[in-house]
């Protein structure tokens, strides 16, 4: 029976191709769009967990200021010293390894190629405290950074802009005012959305960046890898009070540094990500239940059309149910082939977008199980009161309609 119901809903909307089309348009936008952003939401976080495992786990950033900025309109918190990387080195447990920053910008020059690129100035114990492994070449010696050399290691961006097809390891190049040697060159990391291209950089010997290029003996930032024994809470915790005291900073006042965590970084940026495919995708969901709408029009007006054709049928035997059944069949066949055709739409814009977004395409089999059943659920519920007012029709009264 079921067999026979299921044939005689494909032919009424077979009969009506176009209007059947019409109908389930929202169910098509709304499944393909709820899918899509979810799909390109969960994508993203994981482009944005990708690039936060990138600068490595269990890192501790320290800056000047109460934010990435300085904060408020007050005077610029001062800068720290080699004075404290050696007090943290020393004074606090859990500590692996403590890599001191100094930054500044210059155009690198190399046989009339140009490149205005990000100098990072720090110490071997950059590359204990986070993972990024050379592609050529050799880090920094003692000797090296201790003498401020002007040897340099250089992200795949410069290399590729400065150097063009020719291997860079073992040349020199002038950046601002200083030649450097290449000793080396780092595998890529791509973009960044919080922090540009992480690629595009210079690292040199700290010293030869504060003689050369700042002028000065300041650090702005510090990296402080800490071993997984301990909490990261707990150092974070030993660190604020050690500069409290190395800043002066007493009392009720607040401090003039800030501290991040990685994690909480990560995790902050994935609730974010989170938080906003949830609402776009709930936003696209509207859809649904403007396509839901669509299909109960116009299954009222296919009962209006055939209030004859049910007459006919309960006159030769049918039962209620019989017609009911049918009814809400054909509205669920409509609302599941809407439910298809968007969920193939979907993968063609997530196989469109992720390039375009630079983020991995993965393939989410859960959310479209679950767009597919909703839309299935959708025919169910918005075809039965049509479905149920074909069934409840008086035979002789559905005979005299015209």
């Amino acid at each position: 029976m079921f067999g026979t119901i299921l044939l005689l809903a494909l032919r009424s909307i077979r009969r009506h191709v176009l209007r059947s089309f019409l109908t389930i348009l929202g169910i098509v936008i709304g499944v393909g769009a709820v899918v899509t952003m979810v799909t390109l939401g969960k994508a993203t976080t994981a482009a944005v967990q990708q690039q936060i495992a990138a600068l490595g786990t269990n890192i501790l950033q320290i800056r000047p200021g109460q934010g990435f900025g300085r904060g408020g309109g007050g005077p610029r918190p001062k800068d720290f010293d080699p004075a404290d990387i050696t007090a943290i080195e020393q004074q606090i447990a859990g500590v692996l390894a403590v890599a001191p920053q100094a930054q500044s910008t210059a155009t690198a020059i190399y046989e009339g190629a140009n490149w205005s690129t990000t100098i990072n100035g720090t110490t071997s114990a950059y590359f204990q405290v986070q993972p990024w492994p050379l592609a050529s070449g050799r880090l920094f010696t003692p000797a090296e950074e201790e003498a401020g050399k002007s040897v340099c290691i250089i992200g795949s961006t410069v290399e590729r802009n400065l150097f063009r097809s020719a291997p860079a390891l073992g040349r020199r190049f002038r950046i601002g005012e200083v030649s450097c040697d290449v000793i080396g060159t780092l595998t890529s990391r791509g973009q960044a959305g919080f922090g540009g291209d992480q690629d595009d950089v210079v690292i040199m010997p700290i010293k030869a960046v504060q003689r050369r290029f700042t002028g000065s003996t300041d650090i702005r930032m510090i990296l402080v890898g800490v071993d997984e024994a301990y909490s990261t809470e707990q150092v974070q915790s030993a660190l604020t009070n050690l500069l409290r005291e190395r800043r002066r900073i007493g009392g009720s006042k607040e401090d003039d540094f800030n501290i991040f965590d990685t994690k909480q970084i990560s995790e902050t940026l994935t609730g974010t990500t989170t938080l906003l495919t949830r609402i776009v995708a709930a936003v696209a969901a509207i859809s649904l239940v403007v396509g839901g709408i669509g299909i109960m029009n116009i299954m009222l007006v296919s009962v209006t059309e055939r209030t004859r054709e049910i007459g006919i049928r309960l006159a030769i035997g049918a039962v209620a149910r019989e017609v009911l059944m049918q009814f809400l069949v054909e509205s669920v066949v409509l609302s599941c082939l809407g439910g298809i055709i968007g969920l193939l739409l979907a993968q063609v814009a997530i196989a469109i977008a992720t390039p375009l977004m630079q983020v991995p395409w993965t393939f989410d089999l859960q959310i479209n199980l679950v767009a597919f059943l909703i839309s299935g659920l959708i025919g169910i519920v918005f075809g039965y009161f049509p479905a149920r007012r074909a069934a409840s029709l008086n035979p002789i009264d559905a005979l005299r309609h015209e």
